[in-house]
């Protein structure tokens, strides 16, 4: 009788689509390697092997060579590509005027942005956008953003530069988080300096109605008993609408 092993397998972003699934269990023969583990599924979703180039595997939390051997109970990773950028940034345009737009997937700094702030402003508002633990009484796990990182980054600073021309401000920021959050953690934060507090406060409540239906980023809602993709409203005057 030929000796098995069992391993966990895990997909990450765009492969859990692929898959239909997040986790699953696989038992191979003694001595399979990882190459024998992405054939195994690459043979049940052919997308994968499409895009097999640029799918990196990953054991028991380290990268791993596709000839590396399956142990019981190793934790096997399929791992999509991952955004480029520097730091703590996905995406960044940092202009010279001082306005600041970001994704990120790591926690929002908010504290770091008090750097945009000038001796000449008497006015700093933080807006942050946090998890909540419901939506209509549904309690809520945690949530999924994603978007379409090149463009989305883009239009925050086209909204940014818009708002600095209608308001009487200094500077403004803007930085969206990507990737899973708890409840109580920030999605979302818009900051406005200014010489004084009016034009903070309306260009930051600005900032955050227009980010919210103008920029392609996509929430989705995990509950206890299900998720959703939530259904949000394009701006009237995006093209098209």
């Amino acid at each position: 009788m030929a000796l098995s092993v069992k391993i966990r397998v895990l997909f990450f972003g765009v492969l859990k689509d692929v898959t239909g699934c997040a986790e699953t269990s696989l038992e191979v023969r003694e001595n399979a390697t990882l190459g024998d583990v992405f054939e195994h599924f690459g043979a049940l979703f052919p997308r994968l092997r499409e895009m097999e180039r640029s799918i990196v595997l990953a054991a028991n939390h380290e990268f791993a060579a596709r000839d590396r051997v399956v142990r019981e109970g190793d934790e096997i990773a399929f791992l999509p590509p991952v955004s480029g950028g520097s730091g703590p940034w996905t995406h960044v345009i940092e202009e010279a005027a001082g306005h600041f737009f970001a994704l990120t997937r790591e926690a929002i700094d908010t504290a770091g942005l008090r750097r945009l702030l000038q001796p000449r402003d008497g006015g700093f508002v933080v807006f942050e956008g946090v998890v909540r633990d419901n939506t209509d009484g549904r309690r809520t796990r945690y949530l999924d953003y994603e978007c379409y990182e090149a463009m989305a980054v883009k239009v925050m600073a086209e909204i940014g530069r818009k708002i600095a021309g209608e308001f009487e401000i200094s500077r403004i920021a803007m930085v969206h988080r990507l990737g899973r959050m708890e409840i109580g953690e920030a999605s979302v934060v818009v900051m406005v300096t200014a010489p004084h507090r009016g034009a903070a406060f309306e260009a930051a409540r600005a900032g955050i109605d227009r980010l919210k239906k103008q920029v392609p980023v996509w929430k989705k809602e995990h509950f206890e008993d299900g998720e959703v993709w939530v259904e949000g409203e394009w701006d009237s005057s995006i093209a098209g609408k």
